[in-house]
């Protein structure tokens, strides 16, 4: 608890030092790519990666799922997506997908074991302290900051122009919360449990460094495994994470917040959450385009702004 403590405020310190005054920047959000083969997703995956080149943002966030769900889970595909994520010329943060990992026991994914893969994507993508790209961004890991989940490295936030960005590892296929196995089952308990300390953290955190936003980014669709009756029922993957930690968070929190997921492939940008069947006014949600759709979103962020959050969508240029 000591350890963590001073870790803690040394990083609260680390980050006061370099605040500035708030003035608007613009970030790049995508996800769910590429998908197919290398013949077919790859050329206009790269023609995208260089259209936000061109743009110069100061970081892109990928939201997970960087093949698709029919393709090999092998090694050569992730040395691959290394290569992909050295083409950003500034910081790529990236968080995983349920297609990298929870689904590779497929068949037609080659037949891994999926908490193999989960532990090769650790080792390959994420290194403490710092993100991908060709000019990473300094960040903070779970990790690092809280020994008592210390293989969670995903996990990561960092503070830019006053508003936190926060990477959680919450995934499709309802989070492999799968009770038809066991070790599926074990894998969620301990990564729910991270992913909850996590976003307590980050609100704790937001307050001591008086952020003016929060920014969530995963990989899941939290809303795959809802009822008629309720969107997180006791079946649902997102229950302890979002429906019991994030949403009453962000209902206490007096500042807005943005989620942004991959998933259903489909551009959203909307207020789709409640708290006591009242709408979350604070909260809005982005949900990336992928697969077919082989474009990114262009977040503009203006704290001085009611509306603090704009998107727009990035069309490929040859």
């Amino acid at each position: 608890m000591k350890i963590r403590s001073r870790l803690y405020w040394l990083s609260l310190s680390l980050f006061a030092a370099f605040a500035v005054h708030a003035k608007p920047f613009s970030f790049v959000a995508l996800g769910d790519l590429p998908y197919g083969s290398e013949a077919h997703a790859y050329p206009p995956y790269r023609v995208l990666i260089g259209t936000i080149n061109k743009m110069h943002p100061p970081f892109s966030i990928h939201v997970g799922d960087v093949k698709s769900g029919s393709t090999l889970c092998s090694d050569q595909e992730l040395q691959a997506q290394t290569g992909h994520f050295n083409m950003f010329e500034a910081a790529v943060v990236y968080t995983p997908g349920d297609n990298e990992w929870t689904d590779c026991h497929r068949a037609n994914n080659g037949a891994y074991d999926p908490q193999e893969r989960l532990q090769a994507l650790r080792k390959r993508f994420f290194t403490p302290g710092q993100s991908l790209g060709k000019a990473p961004l300094k960040l903070q890991n779970q990790s690092t900051l809280d020994p008592a989940h210390s293989q969670f490295i995903e996990n990561q936030r960092w503070l830019y122009q006053q508003v936190l960005f926060v990477t959680l590892h919450i995934v499709g296929s309802n989070n492999n919360f799968e009770v038809r196995d066991p070790s599926a089952v074990a894998e969620f308990f301990e990564r729910d449990k991270a992913n909850v300390a996590w976003i307590r953290d980050a609100f704790a955190f937001a307050q001591q460094t008086s952020a003016k936003a929060n920014v969530f980014a995963m990989q899941a669709d939290v809303f795959e495994s809802k009822s008629i009756w309720e969107d997180f029922p006791g079946h649902s993957g997102f229950r302890n994470s979002i429906g019991n930690t994030l949403l009453p968070l962000t209902a206490e929190a007096a500042v807005p917040v943005l989620l942004i997921h991959g998933d259903s492939h489909v551009f959203r940008f909307d207020q789709p959450f409640n708290m006591a069947k009242k709408p979350l006014n604070n909260l809005t949600r982005l949900i990336v385009p992928g697969a077919n759709d082989v474009r990114a979103v262009h977040v503009t962020v203006d704290t001085r702004q009611p509306m603090l959050f704009a998107v727009r969508l990035i069309e490929t240029t040859p």
